[in-house]
């Protein structure tokens, strides 16, 4: 049994669409970065990378190359899974995902997002975990200015 960490944060920007694990959630503002900037997405990426001892998103799918910009990040997780198991020959087991945000409240929309990731991930709903946290309007995320997103993977 191999344990990933995967971690992402950005910040905020007015004109882009808000998308969390695979989902597109209503609000004012989406988040910047070069694929679609799903924090959730690329947190569990990188646990599952980590997992196998194969770097992190940034490796695989690097900011640099213009193939990935405004990428679904959904699919790059089901891209970096797909090379775990033909590499690694591992299989993914679990997911628990916390999501660190003030608004927007994710609550409505984390049935789906555990749903889009279960498939990225060749697996069924009951093995991914997700849940949204304030941050007690302490710091970046406290303060409105962006999103991150903490994942543990287990593959065995």
């Amino acid at each position: 049994m191999r344990i990933g960490i995967g971690y992402d944060s950005h910040r905020f920007m007015e004109g882009r669409k808000l998308i969390l694990g695979g989902v597109e959630i209503p609000h004012t503002m989406g988040l910047t970065g070069h694929s679609d900037a799903d924090v959730v997405a690329h947190a569990v990426t990188d646990a599952v990378l980590g997992a196998a001892g194969m770097g992190d998103i940034g490796a695989m799918f690097p900011d640099t190359d213009p193939q990935w910009q405004n990428a679904s990040s959904i699919y790059l997780l089901n891209r970096a899974y797909l090379q775990v198991v033909e590499t690694a020959r591992l299989d993914f087991v679990n997911a628990d995902i916390t999501v660190l945000a003030e608004q927007p409240m994710i609550a409505l929309y984390v049935e789906e997002m555990r749903e889009k990731i279960a498939e990225a991930l060749l697996s069924g709903i009951s093995n991914v975990s997700i849940k949204g946290k304030t941050n007690e309007k302490m710091g970046f995320i406290g303060r409105g200015e962006g999103i991150a997103a903490i994942a543990v993977v287990l593959l065995e």
